[in-house]
């Protein structure tokens, strides 16, 4: 994979100076002029610790004048999403399962416009073809951004979290790999499997997105939102993966694209009470200084969703 196209002056310098290692102190002052060209600059600094570009040397990982740069843009995300935050609910934390009904009802009583019933019902073919575009992004290096986390844990929510993610990662079968079984659905409806093959084409908000789940992942001051993000999205999976399998079988997509959600509507009921209760409930009984984020993140991740799921039905409504 090579880096993708700049969206700005700060995107644009930054990616030049990939190519010309160590990057002098001080040297990368441009702005960004948009969200946009925070957001890709960013995308592209933290994928320096995922599987990296084919036209990047390694070290740039580590490159201190980078780190200033992913630093002040990490800063000002983290900020942004904040400001979205009202804080966390109020509830009885005396109740045995205080915590665990108070998520269940707090993700259950968010409000905001679903994908997955569009899907569903209404959805073309090519609208299908777009959302599985710019869910590629994420959904070809799935669960790896809570991995980084597993190492910051207490002993019960690191064990409850490998539990989960040995799932994730097709139980030691390359195969099962639900990274793997998304790009061999991705193939089979004529799309491009490889990693990240279509981050030129994302909006802002997939980036955001994706940003904000590295950011919780690689920072261990903030593994109580990573671990909330997770939750939260495990907790709003397994009923949408049904509403999606059976508006692609509506649509006479690919079986194997199908399969992929399909195989999450179990699993992910599984998982949302594993996330829940399990790693978060015990994170929480561990460490109470993490509760605040544990929420902060599962906001986040609810509030990106119903972002993007608006900005999309939006268009799509345009066209139509």
């Amino acid at each position: 994979m090579r880096l993708p196209k700049p969206r700005g002056p700060l995107s644009e310098a930054v990616f030049a100076s990939l190519h010309e290692l160590p990057v002098a102190p001080g040297s990368l002052t441009a702005q960004p002029e948009s969200e946009e060209d925070a957001a890709i600059t960013l995308w592209a600094l933290y994928e320096l610790s995922y599987r990296g570009f084919d036209d990047v040397d390694e070290a740039a990982e580590w490159d201190l004048e980078l780190l200033r740069v992913r630093r002040a843009l990490e800063t000002e995300l983290e900020e942004r999403l904040r400001a979205r935050w009202a804080g966390p609910p109020a509830y009885d934390r005396e109740s045995p399962a205080g915590f665990e009904d108070a998520f269940f009802a707090y993700v259950e009583g968010f409000e905001g416009p679903s994908l997955s019933q569009f899907v569903h019902r209404r959805a073309t073919e090519e609208q299908v073809l777009d959302l599985l575009r710019f869910k590629s992004i994420y959904h070809l290096k799935e669960s790896d951004p809570v991995a980084w986390t597993v190492p910051r844990l207490p002993v019960a929510p690191r064990a409850a979290l490998m539990e989960l993610q040995y799932d994730e990662y097709g139980g030691g079968r390359p195969e099962r790999l639900h990274a793997h079984l998304f790009a061999q659905g991705l193939a089979a409806v004529g799309l491009r499997p490889e990693e990240n093959a279509y981050v030129d084409e994302v909006p802002t908000l997939v980036l955001e997105q994706n940003n904000a789940m590295s950011l919780f992942g690689l920072h261990r001051r903030l593994r109580g939102a990573a671990l909330g993000h997770l939750a939260a999205f495990e907790a709003t999976s397994s009923l949408p993966c049904r509403r999606m399998a059976q508006g692609m079988d509506r649509l006479g997509l690919a079986r194997e694209m199908i399969e992929y959600y399909e195989e999450h509507v179990e699993a992910d009921a599984v998982h949302e009470q594993l996330a829940v209760r399990t790693i978060c409930g015990t994170l929480i009984a561990a460490e109470p200084r993490t509760e605040d984020d544990v929420w902060f993140g599962a906001f986040t991740c609810l509030d990106l969703e119903a972002r993007l799921a608006a900005y999309l039905l939006e268009q799509w409504e345009e066209s139509a």
